[in-house]
């Protein structure tokens, strides 16, 4: 399969308070994410991208939907954890730190994954549907246009940045799986600011 080239990290020129953040987040996600503003041609998404190509792959539960990390067992998905609990060995792979997107348009059930609550209902099974913040696990979110994105959502994205986990209910039935990313967001200042009370919580 090919690959989609990138440009390289090291090539970026100048912006060097920028890419200090993000080397700070990828070396200690847990600093709370960074948020690159600036006008457009500026590097922003370039250098996020870039730093995706640039770190090593990681080890994960292979057929894990969440790409849960196999040396952490206090981390795992509630899907590994039943798995283990009925004697199965978690298949370990490694994997290239993933980048993803989410759109301005997203909704909450499109980032935060959503539960079947008919098939529990009926069937006693928890079926869910992963989100976004499934995909972003052990990797990079990157929203563009973060200022753009509607209030609620960002909520619910630095919630589970601060907590490393994601937490669905709906009707009683509940399901929760790691969401520890590093988080980015960019913004062009000329397209409206950002509420105070988000511009706080990123770290950087």
């Amino acid at each position: 399969m090919l690959r989609r080239s990138v440009y390289p990290f090291t090539a970026i020129v100048g912006q060097d308070r920028m890419k200090r953040a993000l080397i700070l987040n990828a070396v200690n996600p847990s600093i709370g994410g960074v948020l690159i503003r600036g006008e457009r041609g500026t590097a922003k998404s370039t250098a996020a991208r870039a730093l995706a190509a640039l770190l090593p792959e990681i080890q994960v539960v292979a057929d894990c939907r969440f790409g849960c990390d196999p040396t952490r067992p206090e981390q795992l998905c509630d899907e590994c954890r039943e798995r283990i609990a009925a004697g199965a060995t978690l298949p370990i792979a490694p994997r290239q730190i993933r980048l993803v997107d989410l759109p301005v348009s997203a909704t909450e059930d499109r980032v935060v994954g959503t539960l079947d609550i008919e098939k529990a209902i009926k069937k006693g099974e928890r079926q869910f549907d992963p989100g976004v913040l499934a995909a972003a696990n052990r990797g990079i979110l990157y929203i563009d246009e973060v200022n753009l994105l509607d209030d609620h959502v960002v909520d619910l994205l630095l919630d589970s940045a601060a907590m490393g986990v994601n937490v669905v209910e709906r009707e009683g039935i509940s399901f929760q799986h790691p969401a520890r990313f590093i988080l980015v967001g960019t913004m062009n200042p000329e397209e409206g600011d950002l509420r105070p009370q988000l511009l706080d919580r990123f770290a950087l």
